[in-house]
């Protein structure tokens, strides 16, 4: 499997097959929330089963001094064989190699877990995205 930096329009576009496979088919998360205006300035990554897209997210600098990481989807048919965590770790490898040292990221309620394995803390209550409960998560890298 291949974790890596969209750069190429088959790569992106693989990016936005994942994240409307996921998140508008599976999650009913209305098109126009899904994609929105970050989507032109952030970096997005995409993993790769040979050559088959299997995960996508995005990553974004805000200026409060954090990586934030977002839209982290997996297929559903690929969940629950550490797709997710590789998918974390290359975009905290990335928020390190920009000089950034703290990662941040809106996590499905469902998820928490996941992300606190991964080092993740709970930082604001429950609240709702698109319909979804979300929690927010920091972690110092």
């Amino acid at each position: 499997m291949l974790v890596k930096i969209a750069i190429t329009p088959k790569e992106l576009q693989d990016v936005y097959h994942i994240r409307n496979e996921v998140f508008i088919e599976e999650q009913n998360v209305p098109p126009e929330r899904e994609l929105d205006e970050f989507d032109k300035t952030a970096t997005h990554f995409i993993a790769y089963n040979e050559e088959t897209p299997i995960a996508a997210a995005r990553l974004r600098f805000t200026e409060d001094g954090y990586g934030k990481l977002e839209r982290i989807c997996v297929l559903k048919s690929q969940r629950g064989k550490a797709i997710g965590k590789k998918v974390i770790l290359k975009m905290e490898e990335e928020i390190t190699n920009q000089d950034f040292h703290k990662a941040k990221l809106n996590a499905q309620t469902h998820a928490q877990h996941f992300y606190q394995k991964l080092g993740y803390k709970v930082t604001s209550g429950e609240f709702m995205d698109a319909g979804i409960p979300h929690v927010t998560m920091i972690k110092h890298l």
